[in-house]
């Protein structure tokens, strides 16, 4: 391998894929006898299914040549992470069928809406979206055959018998639509972003620059596949490296698979890693060597990464023995949480992107790393701040191949959002000297006073959710009126989860008013002590649900500011 530590973007060389199909005979050349996908069918089964790349080969051209045969074109996929949505990606993205990954977590209601956004002739789903399925011309099951739809096994053993003539002959147009995702607003505002295979490859290709992947790695698919950070770098990216993927048994096997499975790395969001460390800093508390592992973190920070993997083996050794890398992508990352797992020895990457970028056009690597940034632009993306305040903060434009071609049917948001040929994001940030940038806020999320002063609210919720017995928490800006007063300004509230096992383990047998009093307290000693007065939070709601998220585990703000509207009302 060769590379050049002069260009912290540009490390390694590697294969320039053009397209989905040079994908494909990269695994043909590279691969065919490497384990490309191993998976249980339930979390409960002994039995590990192995898939080589050759069997994963032969099931794309197969399933491939029966799409064009049947007259495919627009084939909206959704099902929990399988093989079988992998191997329906491929086959479609190379026989130049555009592809409509749908989020497995939508309520059934909002599936039906948009797949009739989507205007897709062919649905390929996993049998709990069967109801929702209304407006397909074509319906295949991954694992029940009903009246009105085709089971996927049945019909990949009539492909086995097909001419891959004209899958072979398939010539790609790396520019035009071949993946449509819809963004995770409401289904009414919900964006459908358009990436063609030059968008995808262009992220897949600039990756494979920054990061260096050994032999025989194991990657863990946890995130949803639907979401392009997912697709792109755990499965495209991975795979183009010869990376086995391991299916993930769900949410609760989560930390366990990491080391049955011997995992080497991961990509996930941010509350995924805070999770691992908390875990971590609670074992060696019960332990009673949080102090000592802590003054022996500060005397080995500046040795090899060797080094520190042997001083905190035990560490390793409980979390999984071969964990390398993590990425980090969807959000920001905590410092502390950052520089703890590297202090540990882990190699914690944070990313940055959006759909709209294809996944990942920024990221730290081995050579570029400062805590609180998200590293270098890739090489294909060019990023600046756009109008930047006196402190160096604007909102972050991107320019590039890795950009999408807008957004579906939707000409006003697409030149709202594509300006003169930049992207503008709607995240805002700052740049260095050195050209790493930094992730600030989301802008439409920034609270301003009527002095101009700004919040963010995940600066304040960071605090907030360090208090041990808070699960997470929503800081948000609320106008209070009065009788004798009707044009006050913002008042900063915070929305505070105490779910039930915690209510139970830190406030047995006290009541709801001393609860919150309780927490009113500690946010003014361990939250408002800590900031300036005018980001004190001065208000709170106690609550015993989970916060309204994403897939990714982003907060809908929105979402979760219309189910607590009526508490707020004076």
């Amino acid at each position: 391998m060769k590379y050049n530590l002069k260009m912290k973007n540009n490390v390694y060389e590697n294969d320039n894929l053009k397209d989905l199909r040079d994908l494909i005979q990269l695994y043909k050349n590279k691969y065919l006898k490497l384990s490309a996908f191993e998976y249980k069918l339930k979390p409960t089964d002994k039995e590990l299914i192995v898939k080589t790349f050759e069997e994963f080969v032969t099931d794309i051209e197969d399933f491939g040549s029966y799409m064009l045969k049947n007259n495919f074109k627009r084939v909206a996929i959704i099902s929990p992470n399988r093989y079988e949505w992998c191997v329906s990606y491929l086959a479609a993205t190379t026989s130049n069928i555009e592809v409509v990954p749908l989020d497995k977590s939508l309520p059934l209601n909002e599936v039906s809406d948009l797949l009739e956004r989507s205007e897709a002739d062919t649905i390929i789903y996993a049998k709990q979206y069967h109801e929702a399925i209304t407006s397909c011309q074509n319906k295949i099951c991954f694992d029940e055959k009903f009246e009105d739809s085709l089971l996927y096994s049945e019909e990949l053993d009539k492909s086995r018998k097909l001419d891959h003539t004209e899958y072979n002959n398939i010539k790609i147009d790396n520019e035009k639509m071949s993946v449509m995702i819809f963004t995770s607003g409401t289904t009414s505002i919900s964006k459908a972003v358009m990436l063609s295979q030059k968008s995808i490859c262009t992220v897949i290709n600039d990756t494979k620059r920054m990061f260096y992947v050994p032999k025989g790695s194991r990657f863990l698919s946890f995130l949803p596949l639907h979401h392009v950070f997912e697709s792109v770098i755990t499965f495209l990216f991975g795979s183009s490296l010869g990376v086995t993927l391991i299916f993930c048994d769900g949410l609760k096997y989560f930390a366990s698979n990491i080391k049955d499975y011997n995992i080497t790395g991961f990509v996930c969001v941010p509350l995924v890693i805070e999770m691992i460390y908390k875990r971590i800093i609670k074992e060696l508390e019960k332990k009673k060597k949080l102090k000592l592992v802590n003054f022996l973190r500060k005397i080995f920070r500046h040795t090899s990464i060797k080094t520190r993997r042997k001083v905190f083996k035990q560490i390793f050794d409980n979390i999984g023995p071969n964990l390398q890398s993590i990425i980090a992508g969807g959000a920001a990352l905590d410092k502390d949480t950052a520089q703890g797992l590297y202090d540990f020895g882990f190699d914690v990457y944070q990313g940055y992107g959006l759909t709209e970028t294809s996944g990942a056009i920024a990221a730290e690597n081995k050579y570029v790393k400062k805590p609180g940034s998200v590293g270098f632009p890739f090489s294909s993306s060019e990023i600046k701040i756009f109008e930047p305040d006196k402190t160096g903060e604007g909102e972050i434009i991107i320019r590039g191949d890795a950009v999408m071609l807008g957004y579906y049917k939707n000409e006003e948001a697409t030149k709202s959002a594509i300006i003169d040929g930049w992207f503008h994001t709607g995240d805002l940030g700052k740049m260095d000297k050195k050209g790493i940038l930094s992730v600030t806020g989301r802008k439409k999320d920034v609270i301003v006073f009527k002095n101009g002063k700004k919040v963010f609210p995940e600066e304040l919720e960071k605090l907030i959710n360090d208090i041990q017995y808070i699960n997470e928490s929503m800081v948000f800006g609320h106008i209070e009126n009065t009788k004798l007063n009707r044009n006050s300004d913002i008042v900063l509230f915070a929305e505070i989860v105490i779910l039930p096992e915690n209510k139970e383990k830190y406030f047995p047998n006290k009541t709801d008013e001393e609860i919150f009093e309780q927490v009113n307290e500690d946010i003014k000693n361990l939250v408002n002590r800590k900031i300036p007065a005018y980001k004190y939070i001065r208000k709170i709601i106690i609550s015993n649900e989970e916060l309204i998220k994403t897939t990714t585990r982003k907060i809908k703000r929105n979402k979760e500011l219309e189910k607590i509207k009526e508490k707020l009302e004076v």
